[in-house]
């Protein structure tokens, strides 16, 4: 490994779920029970009483969950969840890749052009 190696590997363990994710959590609490079963209270600080659904955290107590939510990363990705998740047209349009090419011309209007 190079010197180099270390600062390249993404770290996991501060990884939190993605904006879809939570944006699945936000409309079906079915989706964020789930993902809740599959963490050991016993793991989780607080024994996973304080949870902010925004950010996918837990906290220690209340008290720091009350002002996690008065923060900026906090409103900075409720911002992103106001905005939403880019979508596939949006990605091939920052790739300069369009698929439309404007309305289809009939052959009356080509001939008209002409």
């Amino acid at each position: 490994m190079g010197i180099f190696a270390k600062r390249t590997k993404t770290k996991t363990r501060r990884r939190t779920r993605d904006v879809d994710q939570v944006k699945a959590d936000l409309l079906s609490p079915r989706h964020l029970q789930l993902y809740k079963e599959t963490k050991a209270a016993e793991d989780l600080p607080g024994l996973g009483r304080h949870y902010c659904i925004e950010c996918a955290k837990w906290f220690e107590t209340d008290s720091s969950l009350v002002l996690h939510t008065k923060g900026k990363p906090h409103k900075r990705r409720l911002k992103q969840l106001k905005e939403g998740p880019y979508t596939h047209e949006e990605a091939n349009a920052a790739v300069s890749y369009r698929i439309d090419n404007g309305p289809e011309r009939t052959k009356s209007q080509e001939i008209e052009m002409s």
